[in-house]
This record gives structure tokens, C-alpha cells and sequence, in this order.
């Protein structure tokens, strides 16, 4: 076995020990992260599926040090950090156990995929006193930040409603040829697709759901009998292929098991007042997001979400229909996933690592994006029976404002 080099002391002034946990298509964040001799370093890495290995010495370099699960890992390694980019399912005995352990953690959204397994996360953060970060990396996305600070600045004058539309156009090959496809893996997709955009609601109402109605149905993927799968190890960009596959009833190589919903709704009132929606189907033939939010003093939508033609436009005016718009705000272009998002996010979890601080994330409001999900996913499968959102306890949510900075 490998005896590993002590860690410094002081993580402010060296370069920080990485590990990533997990090596499927999100592990790029990591490979943002690995800077050697500039700040960071990958020195570690570990899946269930040793195949997927040689993808890390490839990243990371022939001297990552390779290990068959997160508690391999911890015995091994002296780390400043982890990575984890697994399936939902397994995010919160991870994140549970490297958090006990005093290591600080990036773990990709959905925090977890039930209310309970997120408050088991914050409150194993609390006990370990280590530093919890979740990858909603909507919240650097040119786009969002525009249309925030536009709220911010008063140019629709007071939220009172927010609506998305969520145009999913590969979902078929993003949602349904793998794990994402079984409810046990993800509670279902309302939560695991929506987490990032009911965060977002959330971040530009100023509230938090506290009260949710929603229906949704699996509509077309399970009418296709071809449930043969993918090969293990595969990760999408290895069967994604986007001059194939359509209309989305001809897509062949479903998982073995599809029980969650490829259209869903849900309507939502926020501790604030503000009243929200929030729709996603995963068969259009566009892939983007729509954000509406209308105030006392006007509107703002986003046409596209990243690249170079999207844009946020607000009217101001009172009038009959008009593409023109009283202000529009082109988006910068960025370089990097997501809109240039990825790169944002990494670089402030590395910051928030060594120095703390507040950051844009949260894993409070993370933990509400999953409350929310997991509350419209019950009313779903209850015929729309309206479901009240639990909150998170006053000395957890108090302990993340106070003790992680």
C-alpha cells in the first residue's frame, strides 16, 4: 500500500489534496479543479467500477492514486477535499461519512434525494465542523445572475411571481438510459432535474416553498418496449448522439427500469407570498429553460439560456403585445460548461475551502430545492393532493449562516 505524504498544516497557504469520488460524466468539475503547482491537485480518486480508472489517470495523471470506494479512500489519503459526483441515491452515506471524518465537501445536486437525507447531511457537516458545498452551478450562470440582479436593482419593482418552463429535448438520452430512469435511484426526476431550477425560483423570489400541488405522468418513454440498456461503465457522451433519435419513440436502449415521470407540474407558494410554477418535459425537440418573473413594477424573461444570442429583456410599459422589450440585457460570454458556470463554481469552492467565507451556493437552500422536489413528487403521485414543505431546523439552518463561514 501507498503511504501517503502528510498534509501542511495551514490549507491557505499550500496547494490543496483533492480526491474525487465518483468518475462518470460530472467528474469535469474535478478535472476544473486539478491545478497542479497553481493551487490544487487531484492526488487521489475512487469508483465501484474499476473500469472507469484509467479515465482518472488520464485527467489527473499516472501518479492518482486509484481506490474501490470513498472509505478506501479516506483511509488512504490525508485530503483537503472531495469531489462527490455519484448517482443521487448514494450522495448522502458519502457525504455523511467524509463529513464525519472533518474533510471538506463539493457534492453535486441534489444534495440528497429525500427531506430526511438532507438534514442527515447538514447535520453530519455540523458535527464534523467541516465545510459543505453543493454544485447548484445555476446560480453562476450568466443568465440567472442577470436576471437577479435586475430583481435587485428594482427594475420590476417587487417579485410577486415567478414561472419556468423546462424544455428537456434529450432527455431520452440524458434521463432514461440509466440509473436516472428508476425512482429508487432519484426519487424522481421532478426532484433530480428541478433541483437546480427550484433553487433558482427560490433564489430570485427571496423565498422558500412552503406549499406545493403537482401532477405529472410517465407520457411517452413507457411505451418503449426496448429496455436493453447500456453497457456498464458507459456514460452518456458514450450513446449520445444528436442527429439520431428522433421523434423520441424511436429512441432503442432504455434502462431496465423506467418508473419515473417524463412531464410533470407543480405550482408552489414561497414562505414570502410569491406564488411560483415550475413545468418539465423531457421529449421537446428544443433543450433550454424560460424563466418568467413578473413584480409590482413590471416583467423580465430570459430568451435562451447561455451563449452568445441569449438574452433578458423587461418591460416596464404597459401595452398590447410587443416583442420589444424596455430594457435588454445581452448575456457576456463566458468560456466553460454551462454557460461559463462550472468554472465560477469550482473556483469558489476552492476559495471556500481555504478560507471560508459566504458563498452564492447554499446548502440550506440546496436542502430546500430538495424539500420542494420531494413535496411536489408526493402531491404527483397522489393525484395533486397539496403537500406542506417541512422546514429545516432553526439550529441547523443557524449553524450553516454562522459556522461555515
Amino acid at each position: 500500500m501507498t503511504v501517503p505524504s502528510p498534509a501542511p498544516a495551514d490549507p491557505t497557504t499550500r496547494e490543496l489534496r483533492l480526491a474525487v469520488v465518483g468518475l462518470g460524466l460530472r467528474a469535469t468539475l474535478a478535472k476544473e479543479a486539478h491545478r497542479p503547482g497553481a493551487g490544487a491537485a487531484v492526488v487521489a480518486a475512487a469508483d465501484t467500477d474499476p473500469g472507469s480508472h484509467p479515465r482518472a489517470r488520464e485527467w489527473f495523471g499516472e501518479d492518482v492514486r486509484l481506490y474501490g470506494g470513498h472509505r478506501e479512500l479516506l483511509a488512504g489519503e490525508d485530503l483537503d477535499a472531495v469531489f462527490v459526483i455519484t448517482p443521487d441515491h448514494t450522495h448522502e452515506a458519502i457525504v455523511t461519512d467524509l463529513l464525519d471524518a472533518g474533510v471538506a465537501v463539493f457534492v453535486e445536486k441534489p444534495l440528497a434525494i429525500t427531506t430526511e437525507g438532507c438534514d442527515r447531511v447538514l447535520a453530519a457537516a455540523r458535527r464534523g465542523g467541516a465545510r459543505l458545498y453543493v454544485g447548484h452551478n445555476m446560480r453562476h450562470m450568466p443568465v440567472v445572475r442577470v436576471m437577479r440582479e435586475l430583481i435587485q436593482r428594482g427594475e420590476i419593482g417587487e417579485v410577486k411571481a415567478v414561472w419556468c418552463r423546462h424544455f428537456v429535448g434529450h432527455g431520452g438520452d440524458f434521463y432514461f438510459k440509466d440509473w436516472h430512469a428508476d425512482r429508487r435511484n432519484t426519487t424522481g426526476l421532478l426532484l433530480q432535474k428541478g433541483a437546480h431550477d427550484l433553487d433558482v425560483i427560490h433564489w430570485l423570489a427571496g423565498g422558500y416553498t412552503e406549499h406545493v400541488t403537482a401532477l405529472g405522468a410517465l407520457t411517452l418513454y413507457g411505451d418503449i418496449a426496448d429496455r436493453s440498456g447500456q453497457r456498464p461503465g458507459a456514460v452518456m457522451p458514450d450513446w449520445y448522439d444528436p442527429e439520431r433519435n428522433w421523434p423520441p419513440l424511436s429512441l432503442t436502449g432504455l434502462n431496465p427500469v423506467v418508473d419515473v415521470e417524463d412531464l410533470s407540474m407543480m405550482t408552489m407558494r414561497l414562505q414570502n407570498g410569491v406564488h411560483a410554477s415550475y413545468q418539465q418535459c423531457h421529449y421537446t425537440p428544443d433543450y433550454w429553460r424560460n424563466y418568467t418573473v413578473i413584480g409590482t413594477e413590471g416583467r423580465l424573461e430570459n430568451f435562451g439560456d447561455h451563449g452568445e444570442s441569449a438574452e433578458v429583456r423587461v418591460w416596464q410599459r404597459r401595452s398590447g403585445y410587443r416583442a420589444d422589450a424596455d430594457l435588454v440585457v445581452p448575456m457576456p460570454t463566458t468560456a466553460g460548461g454551462h454557460g461559463g458556470a462550472d468554472p465560477l463554481l469550482v473556483e469558489e469552492f476552492l476559495r471556500f475551502v481555504r478560507v471560508g467565507g459566504e458563498t452564492d451556493t447554499s446548502p440550506i437552500a440546496a436542502r430546500e430545492a430538495v424539500a420542494a422536489g420531494c413535496a411536489a413528487t408526493e402531491s404527483l403521485r397522489n393525484d395533486g393532493r397539496p403537500v406542506r414543505v417541512d422546514r429545516v431546523a432553526p439550529e441547523l439552518a443557524r449553524w450553516f449562516d454562522e459556522g461555515q463561514i
